[in-house]
């Protein structure tokens, strides 16, 4: 089986033809899909249509199942959680910010697979940000002060109970569950060795970053804030569209990304793995 990998015209992405992922993939062929992937940050899948053991079986090709808090699984299921959104939901379009999934955890994951099952006629698009490249061509006085210090990551402005999509966010299709777990804290460096490739790339951003190691809260969040507005300009992103049966897979080490909305009136449904950190 060979496959055939087409680069996007954007700052990273590519889509991946040639292989049928309803079917068990040898270990050949998954070395091949993970090196487009570490190649590309986010390839996509079109024309697939997967059950979903299909999903998870692809999922642990590439690593094991990440822990996912604070939604809950399908039923039947212990690894997959259903992205979805009503077409008369009027709540805030889900993860409409920038992040890299789960930054927050000790040990954060090594990627996402989402696969489209109900894909509205528009809207919806989910944007993608190139770390590696914002890190290279970052102003060297704002690399400097972020060399070698580490930023603070919590789940809790958005899944505590005050948080984002704590008690008072009703009217949801998806099941979120917000938890006193979302206080927790864990530090990580702006600026790490991806393991795989062994380039350096920016790591996380405001969504999930609450301060800054050994330095006050003003001034750390001033930080955060200016790497915020650097690392999320136009000429890093790819967007990428949406089509029915299509597999995403993306590396969180190295990207962040976020949801669009723009498809009121229409459902919406995705089911979600993680791979989680190897």
């Amino acid at each position: 089986m060979t496959l055939t990998v087409i680069p996007s015209d954007m700052a990273c992405g590519a889509q991946v033809r040639g292989v049928d992922l309803s079917q068990p993939i040898s270990a050949d062929l998954a070395a091949d899909i993970r090196g487009a992937w570490l190649g590309h940050q986010v390839i996509c899948f079109p024309d697939q249509q997967l059950s979903e053991d299909d999903l998870e079986r692809f999922t642990l090709a590439f690593g094991p199942f990440g822990d996912d808090p604070f939604i809950a699984p399908i039923p039947g299921r212990q690894h997959i959680i259903a992205v979805k959104r009503a077409a008369d939901e009027t709540s805030p379009i889900f993860a409409e910010s920038w992040h890299s999934d789960w930054s927050f955890q000790e040990r954060p994951p090594q990627g996402t697979c989402l696969y489209g099952i109900t894909i509205p006629p528009e809207g919806g698009d989910t944007l993608f940000v190139n770390q590696y490249k914002a890190l290279a061509e970052m102003p060297t006085d704002l690399r400097r002060r972020i060399e070698g210090k580490k930023a603070i990551h919590s789940a809790r402005n958005a899944y505590s109970s005050k948080g984002m999509y704590g008690a008072g966010d009703k009217g949801r299709s998806m099941d979120i569950r917000p938890s006193d777990e979302a206080e927790a804290t864990y530090a990580h460096p702006f600026i790490r060795i991806h393991p795989e490739t062994g380039c350096e790339s920016l790591f996380g951003c405001a969504g999930y970053i609450v301060g800054v190691e050994g330095m006050d809260q003003q001034e750390g969040w001033d930080i955060v804030t200016e790497v915020y507005r650097w690392q999320t300009r136009p000429e890093f992103q790819y967007r990428h569209r949406w089509q029915k049966g299509m597999l995403l897979m993306w590396d969180n080490r190295c990207t962040l990304h976020m949801a669009t909305g723009g498809y009121a009136g229409h459902d919406r449904l995705l089911h979600r793995t993680t791979i989680g950190a190897a």
